[in-house]
């Protein structure tokens, strides 16, 4: 076709996308940020002059034990640069090796093991001689009920091994989600170590279709107001939070109390995240972030979810994801089978009345926000047969030529590319 060549991340590489001739594109990224030239140092820096805290040496001092919360393999968080020198700092100040764990924080995904395990911790050493834990969110036994949140009365069970913990620590990656305004600090605690009753209500629809439940937005936001007031029922509890760039190297650490430290990481990276676009486009290409978060059609959602401010109604959102892990859950396929056979509007209403969302269900209810926009095409390497009709989406084997097809529809030859997805928020001015 012969255009002007471009990219989107895809899988652990880059797809070129070929324009067809006439097509004029806008590739919108992250404002660059200067990456840390010593990672292993900022990191060190960070736990010794935390936010809000004292220093990790000085707070692991006379505890008896510790859990480490990180995020499971769906999050590219650097876990290799900071798990060693965290856990060689508890234990030069007094805890037990044996009395430290490293608890997944899954939410309701499933366990990673084996291979992907040991690519998760990226530490060896951490690896042979920690105790590593996946949280288990079906475990009735493995909670404990703190009450419920005072606004909105959300239970609050977490994970048995956070709560009893002497010292406890999050760990994450701050960039922005879709529902919860930015991932990371308070979001790892719930719902990333709590009981399904917990997350299967402030997955809801109640909390889901409110205006302010979006990505960036943390004012009014019903999802981290209860985030902060489960954290807050918890108690004591600190976190390290992580930046990264587009090439995944690390532009910002920060460590110490929870809320605090989170917000230290969002007010570093809202501004270059957050780009201003002039007008919308009847055409946007966009990508899942490629690996970990394009392993499957169910986080593929969140890329389809974050540009739908510059989409022009009636426009064509072009997603492209290599899903090399597949669909998603079980629960999942049984939501977009649903969503299939009723329609969007069928589907919503089946939703609304609920207190306790089915598991997974909430990422088709997300997926309803473009559609109501414009019409989605997906193009992807990893998913065959059902899988494909399952999507709800129209299927496209040749991206260029749904751009082509696009811009006919239309009229308009603009397009829209952005090669890092849900990592970055395009808004019209």
């Amino acid at each position: 076709m012969g255009g002007h060549p471009v990219s989107v991340s895809y899988g652990r590489g880059h797809l070129p996308i070929d324009l067809p001739s006439g097509a004029v594109p806008t590739v919108i990224r992250k404002r660059p940020l200067p990456k840390i030239a010593d990672p292993q140092g900022a990191v060190e820096t960070a736990l010794e002059a935390p936010i809000d805290a004292a220093p990790l040496s000085e707070l692991a001092r006379g505890r008896k034990s510790a859990c480490i919360l990180i995020c499971d393999i769906t999050r590219p968080v650097p876990n290799r640069l900071f798990l060693g020198p965290m856990v060689r700092t508890m234990t030069a100040a007094g805890i037990p090796q044996d009395a430290i764990v490293i608890l997944i924080a899954t939410g309701l995904h499933r366990p990673n093991l084996g291979e992907e395990l040991a690519e998760l911790i990226g530490d060896p050493w951490v690896l042979e001689n920690i105790r590593i834990v996946n949280h288990d969110a079906r475990d009735e036994a493995a909670h404990i009920d703190l009450g419920v949140t005072p606004t909105r009365g959300t239970p609050v069970k977490l994970d048995r091994l956070l709560v009893e913990a002497d010292l406890r620590i999050a760990t994450g990656l701050v960039e922005p989600h879709f529902m919860a305004g930015w991932s990371g600090g308070r979001k790892v605690v719930a719902p990333g170590v709590a009981h399904h009753e917990t997350i299967r209500t402030f997955h809801s629809a109640r909390f889901m279709e409110d205006p302010l439940a979006v990505q960036c937005n943390l004012v009014g936001n019903p999802l981290h107001e209860e985030q902060l007031q489960i954290v807050r029922k918890l108690g004591e509890i600190y976190a390290l939070n992580t930046v990264l760039d587009e090439e995944r190297d690390l532009v910002c650490v920060t460590f110490g109390e929870i809320i605090a430290s989170h917000a230290a990481a969002v007010d570093f990276v809202s501004d270059a995240t957050r780009i201003s676009v002039p007008h919308k486009f009847s055409t946007v290409v966009t990508s899942s972030a490629g690996y970990p978060l394009d392993k499957t059609y169910y986080q593929t959602i969140k890329g389809m979810v974050t540009p739908i401010d510059i989409l022009a109604p009636g426009g064509t959102l072009i997603m492209v994801s290599e899903c090399s892990a597949g669909f998603g859950s079980p629960e999942f396929r049984e939501a977009q089978e649903r969503l299939v056979e009723l329609g969007p509007e069928h589907f919503l209403a089946t939703l609304t009345a609920k207190s306790l969302a089915e598991i997974d269900e909430w990422q088709t209810e997300m997926q309803l926000k473009p559609m109501r926009v414009g019409w989605i095409e997906l193009y992807t390497t990893g998913l065959a047969g059902d899988d494909r009709r399952l999507t709800g989406v129209g299927m496209i084997d040749d991206i260029g030529a749904a751009i082509a097809r696009s811009i006919a529809r239309s009229g308009d030859p603009r397009v829209a590319v952005i090669p890092e997805g849900p990592y970055v928020i395009p808004q019209t001015a």
